[in-house]
């Protein structure tokens, strides 16, 4: 039986691909597997590394010396060498993944035919992409806290510049990093979707976003470009370091975020506005 306007009895198009069915669909992928597991074993792997190192692993100045003075020196070092690649990896993945799997797998027109609206597709989509890359994030954090707080001690966090707070004031302020962390790397995660519904191959997205990522890195370093690196989305990645001061300044913060956002949300609407356009052949 339908409705006059064609619709089975009892169709809700806001029931249909729950966010629940697609979380649980995408965690048992061996992909995601990978992905959260490596970084959950890459606090071990740099603790085995200043373990192999011995006493010339502590024997230089800097961030690398104060890796290994308490756990929270060595969660912040973790995120120092993460936030740069590992994780725009992983949220590319997670992202750039999405859609394009379903046309790489030719499944993307039978689950629109279901049918799911597309906007309701791309939403949940996107919203478990993003579920899965902050349980990866939290995963690095908790799981660098836990091992350098056993390894080296539950000792207060020291900068190089001298500046000092109490493990566990330090530690609550990794949960503001973390926020800040989430926020600027929404532009990868735009652009990783936009990627993912313009292509029907997986590594294409995410390799393309990386690949934008990496670019956006190298002209950062390039100092003839002046203030015109503010306007690039990657500029302010690591001004989550600003939470970890005596006296957080929230200039660069407040920034950052608008920056990342501004272009998340550019990136997310072109490519919901190309997905409800799109021919679906696959």
């Amino acid at each position: 039986m339908t409705h006059p306007d064609g619709r089975a009895v009892g169709y809700r198009p806001a029931r249909t691909l729950p966010v629940r069915v697609e979380f649980e669909r995408q965690l048992r992928r061996r992909r995601t597997q990978l992905a959260i597991g490596f970084v959950a074993l890459l606090p071990g792997i740099l603790a085995a590394a200043f373990a192999i190192g011995g006493a010339d692993a502590g024997s230089g100045s800097g961030l690398i010396e104060l890796a290994t003075r308490g756990g929270v020196n060595f969660t912040v070092f973790t995120l120092l060498m993460s936030v740069g690649f590992l994780l725009v990896v992983v949220v590319s993945l997670f992202f750039g993944d999405s859609v394009a799997s379903e046309a790489a797998w030719s499944s993307l027109r039978y689950l629109l035919t279901i049918p799911i609206p597309r906007s309701r597709m791309l939403a949940v989509k996107a919203l478990v992409a993003a579920a899965l890359s902050l349980v990866a994030l939290v995963v690095l954090v908790v799981s660098a806290l836990s091992l350098g707080t056993l390894l080296y001690g539950a000792d207060p966090l020291v900068t190089p510049f001298g500046d000092s707070l109490p493990y566990q004031t330090a530690a609550m302020r990794l949960v503001l990093a973390l926020g800040y962390i989430a926020i600027n790397l929404t532009w990868v995660a735009g652009l990783a979707l936009l990627l993912s519904v313009l292509t029907d191959a997986p590594l294409g997205a995410v390799g393309g976003t990386v690949m934008v990522a990496i670019l956006v890195q190298i002209l950062d370093q390039i100092t003839a470009l002046g203030s015109l690196r503010n306007l690039l989305p990657g500029h302010f990645a690591y001004s989550w370091t600003r939470t970890l001061a005596p006296s957080i300044d929230w200039h660069d913060i407040a920034i950052g975020s608008f920056s990342a956002l501004a272009y998340a949300s550019v990136f997310c609407v072109v490519g919901w506005i190309h997905f409800v356009r799109k021919d679906i052949t696959s």
